[in-house]
């Protein structure tokens, strides 16, 4: 498999943006968003253990997931939300594997907002954070979002403080300036990771029998 870079970083710091300018530099993007969606489709095996665990009332008429339903259910309920946790953050982290495993890119990005409160860091050769203060954040996801503040701030309780992921990235890029200076950063990583990704090439060729 290619190197795996870890990219996170808090609610309304930038990740699909940097995500992106990845994908347009050519290399494969694995969302764990996206594949949390997926490992939740109708028939899959993990929604039919969330149904046959917290009810129908968390499906639509359609069969699918209710998602807004489901959020109320665990949002204030940490029992309920590990036990929904302990169902998908299995399914969740095989989708990812099997998208990363398909990628032919030089290396691959895994984009997730919770890398560094699950295990999905293990999967990875390098943690990317994108980092910006706490007040632009704030600023930033409550105006894309349409949410106020106080919704936005207990969303950010669940997750890593900015000082806990920072002091656990490999890799920081400072989203709190232009587009020009995200590029920049981007550019300079995007050098070091094919650096990277050569390196892992040849040494997985000099260990072949």
């Amino acid at each position: 498999m290619r190197p795996v870079i870890g990219l996170t970083g808090g609610i309304g710091s930038g990740k699909t943006t940097v995500s992106d300018r990845f994908m347009e530099l050519g290399i494969t993007v694995v969302d764990a968003d996206i594949a949390a969606r997926k490992v939740v489709e109708v028939g899959k095996p993990a929604l039919q253990k969330i149904c046959q665990d917290f009810g129908a009332q968390i499906l639509q008429t359609d069969g699918t997931l209710d998602r807004r339903q489901l959020r109320e259910i665990v949002f204030d309920n940490s029992e309920a939300r590990l036990a929904l946790e302990a169902i998908t953050h299995p399914h969740i982290r095989q989708q990812i594997i099997d998208e990363l495993s398909s990628a032919s890119s030089p290396y691959a990005i895994l984009v997730s907002p919770l890398l560094l409160e699950t295990d999905q860091h293990e999967l990875c050769e390098r943690i990317l954070l994108v980092d910006v203060p706490e007040d632009l954040q704030l600023q930033r996801a409550s105006s894309r979002d349409e949410v106020d503040e106080a919704q936005i701030k207990a969303i950010m309780a669940t997750q890593a403080s900015r000082q806990q992921r920072q002091a656990k990235a490999d890799d920081i890029i400072l989203n709190n300036r232009d587009t020009n200076w995200l590029d920049e950063q981007i550019q300079t990583l995007h050098r070091q990771y094919l650096v990277l990704g050569a390196t892992c090439e040849r040494t997985a060729k000099t260990a072949m029998p």
